[in-house]
């Protein structure tokens, strides 16, 4: 299976032009299943995020339809990361009220919602923005486990334990890491959940402005042994891809 990770420099607050960037990478990539990075369809925008609930998205929102002709144009699912309505669907009772998660929408080959998954950790100021998620996203293609974290989750081990755990062989986190020190803490954190974990980690990162940050790209997967399969350019857009290997069964078992 040939994964990908895109990085781009999201238009702010701009929905439709980030869409149509994402369809177009998603056609174009070449891959089985491609992660987009945090609040990619909206741009790392906070305020405009608060102030604005037109930027939220529903888990069936047609401003995706692009995004899911896309993926069924050229078989790819597709890791949407954006501001999300929460409903008592995803837990909404026991968060904060009236706030929307940051969530990653799962879009199947199909066009088809997989899943979705609602960041559990949040970081400094999103917390007064964004309603923590209260549970972990799971989906399965073409016989694979995979695990979903989007940025600040990717810094608590538990999160990659019970990916391990549940089976997962590939986890998969969009997220926004600036230049300067992030360059360094991205580096640091991926391989290593890799190597703990014995997984596959695609990482989506943002290139630019985004927010108060610039991204650093550096898009990358790495492999079960935290070993570099592929990785972005620091600077340009684009999409970085790698195959990653075969299912591994226990001993004993029958695949």
């Amino acid at each position: 299976m040939i994964v990908a990770a895109a990085q781009f420099t999201s238009a702010p607050g701009g929905i439709a032009t980030n869409v149509r960037t994402m369809s177009a990478l998603t056609r174009a990539c070449g891959a089985r299943l491609l992660v987009f990075p945090e609040l990619a369809l909206t741009g790392y925008e906070l305020d405009l995020i608060a102030c604005d609930p037109r930027l939220w998205v529903t888990d069936d929102d047609p401003r995706l339809d692009p995004v899911r002709e896309a993926c069924r144009a050229s078989g790819t699912a597709a890791v949407v990361n954006a501001p999300a309505v929460v409903t008592e669907a995803h837990g909404g009772g026991v968060r904060q009220g009236g706030r929307p998660a940051i969530a990653s929408l799962v879009i199947g080959p199909d066009g088809e919602t997989l899943t979705r998954y609602d960041k559990q950790h949040l970081y400094e100021a999103e917390g007064e923005v964004f309603a923590a998620g209260v549970a972990d996203g799971r989906f399965t293609l073409d016989g694979r486990t995979f695990a979903l974290a989007i940025c600040f989750d990717n810094h608590f081990p538990e999160l990659g334990e019970r990916a391990a755990a549940d089976g997962c062989t590939v986890y998969l986190a969009s997220s926004l890491y600036g230049t300067g020190g992030g360059v360094e803490e991205r580096a640091a954190t991926y391989p290593a959940i890799a190597r703990r974990n014995g997984l596959y980690v695609v990482l989506a990162n943002h290139v630019g402005a985004a927010g108060p940050w610039t991204g650093c790209g550096r898009s990358a997967v790495w492999g079960p042994d935290g070993g570099l399969l592929a990785e972005a350019d620091a600077t340009e857009p684009g999409v970085v891809r790698a195959e990653i290997g075969r299912l591994h069964f226990p001993a004993g078992s029958h695949g």
